[in-house]
This record gives C-alpha cells, sequence and structure tokens, in this order.
C-alpha cells in the first residue's frame, strides 16, 4: 500500500480502512501501544499492537526514535487521548536506533545546548519539529504577501564589495594564499590579483541593490541569508542569518511604517489560522519554562496572548525625541533600575524598547526621526538638520524586529554624508548615480527573519529558530 502521511490520516480519517503509515517512534508503552510521528503534524498517530502476534526480533526493536513502516486498520480509539487510532497488522522495521550503540537521545525532556550540540536529531522532538513548520510557515507568508501585492522578489548578491551598513564587521571572501597572499609596494594585500580584482566580503544585507531595482520595477523585495563578523554569543545574535528587505519608490517614512504594521500582522495572522497545533504545543512549553523562573522573570503573556496581542492592536507611533522623554519619566529611570543610560543622541537599548511596550503603551511601538549620529548614511535627513527619517518597529519581549527609513534620495546631500561617515566616494559610485540620473523618494526597511520566527515560536534563544547556527567558534553541522 502506498503510504499516507499523518497529517491526513488524522484530519480525514476513513475509519475500517487499511492505511499504512511510516515514521518515527516518540513512544512506546507496554508493549501495545506507539506513539508514532512523521513531521507531518506535530501530533502523533497511536498504533495498537497484538504482541502475542507480533514476531520476537522485531518488537525488541521497536524503541525511541526507530523508524518504521506500519500497516493495519484505523478505527475509533477505546481509550481517551486521541480520536483515532491503527490496529497494525504488519510492522516493518525501517531504521533500527539502539541506545546501545551510542545513540544520545532521550525521551527525556533534554537541555537546549545539548540539543544544539547535537542538531543532527534535534528535529525529532517536538518542540524543534513545531519550530521548523513554523519557520517554513513564515518563510512562505513571506513571498505570499509581497506576491499578492505586486512586489518582485528580487535576488541579490551574497558576495559584495560595498559594506551597506558601514559598520565594517564583515567576512571577507578571497582566492588568494592567506599564508603567503601578493603584496602591493606599501606592504598591504594586492586585492586587485584576487579573483574579483578587488576586497569583496559577504553581504550583511541586499538593501542597496534593492533600491536598484525599487528605482525602476516601483516595488521590491529580497529575502536571503546575510552574514556579520561580529564576535557576540548573546542569545540574540548570530553569524548568518536571512533578511527580508522590501524597498519602494515613492514611498515615505509614513508610508514606510504602514507597510511594516502590515507585513508584521500578516505573517502572524497567518501562522495562527494555519499552524494553531503548532502555536498550542510551543504555547504550553513556554508556560512550562514560565513556571520555573521567579515571578518578577516571567512573560507577561502566554505565546498565543501575545500573538493576538500585536494582531489585534493598532502599532502605537511616536518620535525618538518623544521616547526618550517618555523613558526619562518613567519609574525606572528615576529609581535608576535601567542598565544603559537614557539621553537625546544616544541609542535605545532593549529595555529601553520593552518598557515602552509592555508597560508604557501596552501595544507594539514604531519609534521614528532618530539622531543622524546614531543611524546608517543612506537615512534621509530630515528639516531640522539633527535627525534622519528613520524607524524602528518594538514588539513585546524581544524588543526591534524591523529596522527601516526613507531613503536620502537628494544627491548632494548623500554625498555629503558618505564623506562625513569616511566612505570611499569610488566605492558607492554606483549608488550615488541612483540620485543623480532619474532619482525617486523611495523607503525600505529590514526585518530579521529568525528574529520574527523567535518572536512567533516564544524560543528564547535565537540559535534555535535557524536549523544550523552559525556563530562564534561553531560552523558545525
Amino acid at each position: 500500500m502506498r503510504r499516507t502521511e499523518i497529517a491526513k490520516v488524522l484530519a480525514q480519517p476513513v475509519l475500517n480502512e487499511s492505511v499504512t503509515v511510516m515514521g518515527w517512534v516518540r513512544a512506546f508503552r507496554g508493549n501495545r501501544f506507539i506513539a508514532l510521528n512523521d513531521g507531518s503534524t506535530p501530533h502523533t498517530l497511536q498504533i495498537v499492537l497484538d504482541a502475542e502476534k507480533m514476531d520476537e526480533s522485531i518488537l525488541k526493536k521497536i524503541k525511541f526514535h526507530a523508524c518504521l513502516s506500519i500497516t493495519g486498520q484505523l478505527v475509533a480509539s477505546q481509550g481517551a487521548g486521541q480520536a483515532v487510532e491503527v490496529l497494525a497488522e504488519n510492522v516493518e522495521i525501517l531504521g533500527e536506533c539502539n541506545p546501545e550503540d551510542g545513540y544520545m537521545m532521550q525521551p527525556k525532556v533534554q537541555t537546549m545546548e545539548f540539543l544544539r550540540t547535537n542538531a543532527h536529531f534535534r528535529m525529532r522532538t517536538n518542540t524543534f519539529s513545531s519550530v521548523f513548520r513554523l519557520r517554513h510557515a513564515v518563510a512562505f507568508a513571506v513571498h505570499k504577501f509581497y506576491n499578492d501585492r505586486g512586489f518582485y522578489y528580487m535576488h541579490t548578491p551574497i558576495i559584495t564589495g560595498s559594506d551597506a551598513e558601514g559598520a565594517g564587521e564583515m567576512f571577507h571572501v578571497t582566492t588568494l594564499d592567506v599564508n603567503n597572499p601578493p603584496l602591493t609596494e606599501e606592504g598591504s594585500v594586492d586585492f586587485g590579483q584576487d579573483f574579483f580584482g578587488k576586497a569583496t566580503n559577504l553581504t550583511v544585507s541586499g538593501q542597496l541593490q534593492g533600491e536598484i531595482a525599487a528605482l525602476a520595477l516601483g516595488k521590491i523585495y529580497t529575502f536571503g541569508p546575510t552574514f556579520r563578523a561580529e564576535n557576540s554569543n548573546t542569545p540574540r545574535h548570530l553569524a548568518e542569518f536571512w533578511m527580508i528587505e522590501p524597498e519602494v519608490a515613492f514611498n515615505d517614512i509614513y508610508d514606510n511604517m504602514d507597510l511594516a504594521e502590515e507585513f508584521t500582522k500578516y505573517l502572524i495572522n497567518y501562522c495562527l489560522e494555519n499552524h494553531l497545533a503548532d502555536l498550542e504545543l510551543l504555547d504550553k512549553r513556554l508556560a512550562e519554562e514560565q513556571n520555573a523562573l521567579p515571578k518578577d522573570k516571567r512573560r507577561a503573556m502566554g505565546l498565543i496572548e501575545q500573538l493576538r496581542f500585536v494582531v489585534d492592536n493598532a502599532f502605537e507611533r511616536i518620535t525618538y525625541t518623544e521616547a526618550v522623554e517618555i523613558l526619562m519619566k518613567s519609574k525606572p529611570y528615576k529609581e535608576k533600575k535601567f542598565e544603559f543610560p537614557v539621553e537625546w543622541g544616544i541609542d535605545l537599548q532593549s529595555e529601553h524598547e520593552r518598557y515602552l511596550v509592555e508597560k508604557e503603551f501596552k501595544k507594539p511601538v514604531i519609534v521614528r526621526n532618530y539622531p543622524k549620529e546614531i543611524k546608517a548614511f543612506y537615512m534621509r535627513l530630515n528639516d531640522d538638520d539633527k535627525t534622519v527619517a528613520a524607524m524602528d518597529v518594538l514588539f513585546p519581549g524581544i524588543g526591534e524586529v524591523i529596522g527601516g527609513s526613507q531613503r536620502e534620495d537628494r544627491h548632494d546631500l548623500l554625498l555629503e554624508r558618505v564623506k562625513a561617515v569616511g566612505i570611499p566616494e569610488e566605492e558607492l559610485w554606483w549608488y550615488l548615480q541612483l540620485r543623480q540620473f532619474g532619482g525617486a523618494p523611495h523607503a525600505g526597511f529590514g526585518l530579521g527573519f529568525e528574529r520574527m520566527v523567535q518572536f512567533i515560536t516564544g524560543m528564547s534563544n535565537i540559535r534555535d529558530v535557524i536549523p544550523f547556527p552559525r556563530t562564534p567558534g561553531n560552523a558545525e553541522f
């Protein structure tokens, strides 16, 4: 018989007919009941064995995470906990899994760090199978959202000769012999002899190239891997991560904020409508995790409650100056409970962002018009000559999820800014020409894909929402 996925068996059960299912053993109780899962759903299908009719050699091989093929009759369950079950008539071992041979996974709960170091098996767990089904759902929803609104998907280069953020923390790409590179007369590495004839890096953003496309096609989005060589081991940082970056000609900062709000609500709603079972599993997991913490360390809301909180509320919109004023009047500021300082001219930290969202407004917040000194060179200078048309979208529990801006479309002001931040003009000759020849107002933003998946799944560490995390000292798998 052809295999039927467990998700289909549970969603469209045809009782009293024979069915063949295949999957991995999640539990085996009393030599009689198997909980089988094949990855198509967070739910398991109960298999009922008649041990007296089973080959003893096969029965002994039914262990945790062994892979089985089972054919039997689908019937209404006689016990509690499931609507249907399969009365096994034939059991075939597709893949043995014996802990005596060194299999390290156990049915009991294991630490996140243990699962990260054994990432080749962690997707078999309830938690991670749900996380990665939801990661797929969010990725699909990204493409559906933009496609349905007439955006064009643009593949921007992974290898680039420019630093979009001006931060410098980039991975270098070279084919030169690192032990004996060619040198210039001045003694520096001669990248003119390298593969691309110049120094190149892995990209930190597809934005600059996305602007090229937006100023011809009108509205585009990028969705691809980006890289940052930041030596950080916090739960918020990865060296390799994915970014979604829409860019829209003729949009200003207010259009940009509207798009960001509509987009993030769409992604969350898509998961609530199509993957509620996975969210319920992760909601329960998070509640158990939170109950183990002191009361003052617990989240204000459960996972699904927090997701509905975002989609059901209009985002509050304030300026950076208003945000600083609110923070300086706050009780935590007056009682010196903020870890980081608050003053006009320095960036907001996660604790400040969360205060604005969770305490002051009790809804998502978009902060706009930041001081120009703390933002990137390409952001449009406001009339006050002190701030730029930048925006950050802040969510509960996590802080910033989106950063964006209206871009500087005036050639002379952009050139001034490029010089002021010390970027060689020749590196961005093409970017400047976009303003010089047929330039147009435009705006866009970047959504860190993993940050969004982390918010939707409730995972506390960003390493747990990407299949194979790349972090300082770790490039396993």
